[in-house]
């Protein structure tokens, strides 16, 4: 046997590198600046090369990974740091949305490059929408022109749907509305929505994210209220945004009457508390007595769990409505309000199929409750009713309008008789 020792096998082969997407990338946005801050520079002000260079770009740059690096350059001239100051180490740019003229025309057309991009590189709607936050939480850190040039930018965007209207929450921020910054901007950024589009279609934008009851927010808790919201948009020549933030306000104020009523029925309250409660909010409120009777009859109405068959219903509804006839007698003192309740109960029957035939009843209940008068009932059968279900309604209103006639007629002629 040989003392010389054995020696031990090794392996032999080929060492396979790692493939390159298994490998993590260092996020580098130095790089990926330099290279938009070229392409914008050779482009200059001509918006139209700048809208070319960037779709041609998102082949070769990685503008998924480097979203917010992107739109910091377009808007700001370079990334920026927290607070809105733009990062010293790092090559800006001159050609960008806060070195732009501060006109419409010049705003449009940045509007107009936003949009390209986005329309091309679909990826980054989401992206754009967090950065325009993002600048909204940095007013503080712009300059006056700035600010001007991203309120108009940002309105022009709103209006052509590139963002959705949940980007104001930003506006919200304690720092900004204390100092006055967000009430400020929002003028700019409104007068700018309402140049492209009309108050409804504002107004439809608010209400789809919830900002519609939100924009008193704009103003510190001490000057919260509907007088100086109004003032204040009214002196900047914003009277349709203040006509509609004070109906919105109104809105609010009703539903939660309403809310109030409805739960002082479900406690059992006494019915003179529910009025005398109701005629001290019309008081405070400045609410209509038509608007009231309105309000009312859905408290009435949603305060029972009615019954799904139609050939009862009507019964559970003639008792419901005999029960709380003293509290709408209390507001239909006048003609038109009486008419209003007649509407509130067309309509109501109509959309509430299960009601249909139980129209006729419930006037009846009313008329003998001497809530609805004859006068009400014949001008709402002649020509003040609803098209909705009209055929149906008139028709069952036909034989006790008739009498209604009849008994006027007979009333008339006895007193004929007796002079």
């Amino acid at each position: 046997m040989s003392n010389q020792r054995q020696q031990k096998p090794t392996l032999t082969g080929q060492r396979f590198k790692p493939r390159k997407r298994d490998e993590k990338e260092r996020f580098d946005p130095s790089q990926f600046q330099e290279s938009i801050v070229q392409g914008l520079d050779q482009s200059g002000s001509d918006l139209e090369a700048v809208a070319k260079f960037l779709d041609a770009s998102g082949a070769k740059l990685d503008y998924r990974r480097y979203a917010e690096t992107l739109f910091d350059i377009l808007v700001a001239g370079g990334m920026l740091a927290p607070g809105g100051t733009l990062s010293e180490d790092m090559t800006c740019t001159d050609f960008c949305v806060f070195k732009a003229q501060e006109d419409m025309e010049t705003m449009q057309a940045y509007a107009q490059v936003f949009n390209k991009l986005i329309r091309r590189y679909k990826y980054l709607e989401k992206g754009f929408e967090e950065e325009i936050k993002k600048l909204l939480l940095f007013l503080k850190g712009f300059t006056e022109a700035e600010r001007n040039k991203l309120a108009m930018l940002t309105g022009i965007l709103l209006a052509n749907g590139n963002v959705s209207a949940s980007i104001l929450s930003s506006l919200f921020n304690e720092n900004l509305v204390k100092e006055g910054v967000s009430a400020c901007f929002a003028v700019k950024l409104f007068k700018s929505w309402l140049s492209e589009k009309d108050i409804n279609s504002v107004a439809g934008s608010l209400r789809k994210v919830g900002m519609d009851n939100r924009l008193l927010e704009l103003f510190p808790a001490n000057k919260r209220s509907s007088e100086h919201f109004t003032k204040y948009f009214d002196d900047a020549g914003l009277k349709e945004l203040s006509d509609f933030a004070k109906n919105q306000q109104s809105i609010g104020a009703r539903k939660e009457l309403q809310k109030e009523i409805e739960d002082q029925m479900s406690r059992g309250d006494p019915l003179k508390d529910i009025i005398a409660y109701t005629r001290e909010e019309i008081k405070k409120s400045n609410i209509s007595e038509q608007t009231m009777v309105g309000l009312i009859w859905s408290s009435v109405m949603s305060s029972v769990e009615w019954n799904k068959k139609e050939e009862l219903v009507a019964e559970q509804a003639i008792k419901h409505l005999k029960q709380y006839s003293p509290l709408l007698k209390a507001f239909t003192s006048q003609g038109y309000s009486e008419l209003t309740l007649l509407l509130k109960i067309q309509e109501y029957c109509y959309d509430n199929i299960h009601f249909m035939k139980a129209f006729q009843k419930i006037v009846v209940l009313l008329y003998k409750a001497d809530v609805l008068s004859e006068e009400a009932i014949l001008k709402w059968y002649n020509d003040a009713h609803l098209s909705k279900g009209k055929s149906v309604f008139l028709d069952q209103m036909k034989t006790f309008v008739e009498w209604l006639k009849n008994a006027e007629e007979e009333s008339e002629s006895e007193e004929e008789e007796t002079d």
